[in-house]
């Protein structure tokens, strides 16, 4: 057995060559980590012990605290086709569950506008593998909450123009209910902005190991390998404590923070190609003491690995590392001048800034011997 087949789940499985492609390819960059490991190993143990069976996990962090990463991470190790759903305030059932859509004539299609052409003949020639999410992105360019207040909006235009006549309705299903029958691994983004109680209930109905969901067509059962991972952000505005009922269907969870110095430095020279360690330590210090920083102070924004690789990359393409430590990673936490004092300060305390300029004066004269050389 290969090593990355060490935790798949379901390994006689046959899957068609379009759900192979979603399995999650690890990059280069990718560094396995304790909660990775954890995890694989804990589904894996108990998969095939009834009520034991872990299968809904929750990860909550902070935003670049690897969350997102974790996930696709584990449908390479659960050989699992991977997709995702970011919920938002304004969800109502239909995104939870799917729609059913009139096909009006192709006489009556004519006479909407380009636009509405172009979307509802995108839909009706799917195949039923994308959900309509997916397919009104992609013919629009939009972002997923988008896309369903322009389903909704379609589904209104589309009763309008048929007329009363007897026409043929098809069901769309929500790429929840793709992932939840066809049995993938299917993150479910920030489900704590949710503001309807209904779309909450009908989450939590989902998400019982032995639960199903009523489609208007019919009753799905959940599929065997189906795999919920949650995903939280308790910073994010307009985000709530995540719903009690939601967390008491959680089998596992993780609390993700930043990982040790020594993976965000090792990812760090991965993503970006910089390779100074005396440099990437302080810079890795620096993100640490003003993430530790934020958090004693209760600012709510994060300094994350996504500002510590965008820092590091202007850092290697010759920016001043005091300059761009603004642009990349403080005021990504907060413009307001009183929190950014609080953080220069902690920074001071510590000498971090004096430790970058005496890293990057010792980077410049090993330059500088080189070139005699």
């Amino acid at each position: 057995m290969q090593e990355h087949e060490e935790y798949y789940l379901s390994p006689m499985r046959l899957m068609t060559d379009a759900e192979k492609k979603l399995i999650w390819e690890k990059p280069i960059s990718h560094k396995v980590s304790e909660e990775e490991l954890r995890i694989s190993k804990e589904v894996k143990r108990n998969w095939n012990r009834g009520e034991m069976k872990i299968a809904n996990i929750l990860l909550e962090g902070d935003a670049g605290s690897g969350k997102t990463q974790l996930a696709k991470a584990l449908s390479s190790n659960f050989g699992l086709p991977y997709t995702k759903v970011t919920c938002f305030a304004d969800m109502d059932k239909s995104d939870i569950m799917g729609a059913i859509l009139p096909v009006i004539s192709s006489e009556q299609l004519e006479k909407l506008e380009p636009a509405e052409q172009i979307v509802l003949k995108a839909l009706y020639e799917s195949d039923g593998f994308q959900s309509t999410t997916e397919i009104l992105m992609a013919a629009m360019t939009i972002t997923q909450e988008q896309a369903a207040s322009k389903m909704r909006q379609l589904l209104k235009l589309a009763m309008e123009h048929s007329n009363g006549e007897a026409v043929e309705y098809r069901f769309y299903p929500s790429e929840i209910v793709r992932a939840y029958q066809k049995g993938y691994l299917l993150e479910i983004q920030e489900p704590n902005v949710i503001r309807d109680a209904a779309v909450l209930m009908a989450l939590n109905s989902a998400l019982e190991l032995d639960g199903s969901i009523n489609l208007p067509t019919e009753i799905i059962r959940r599929h065997p390998d189906f795999i919920a991972v949650i995903t939280t952000n308790r910073s994010y505005v307009g985000s709530r404590p995540l719903n009690e009922a939601l967390r008491d269907r959680v089998q596992h969870s993780e609390k993700m923070d930043l990982p040790t110095k020594e993976i965000m430095i090792e990812r760090a020279i991965v993503k970006t190609g910089y390779k100074d360690e005396k440099v990437l330590s302080v810079l890795a210090d620096t993100i640490i003491m003003l993430d530790k920083t934020a958090r004693a102070n209760a600012i709510k924004g994060v300094a994350g690995m996504r500002s510590f690789f965008y820092w590091t990359d202007a850092v290697a393409a010759g920016a001043s590392a005091k300059g761009s430590l603004y642009h990349k990673v403080i005021y990504k936490i907060t413009t307001d001048s009183e929190e950014i004092r609080l953080l220069e300060e902690a920074l001071e305390k510590h000498d971090l800034l004096c430790g970058l300029d005496a890293a990057l004066i010792e980077v410049k004269k090993n330059e500088i011997l080189t070139e005699m050389r």
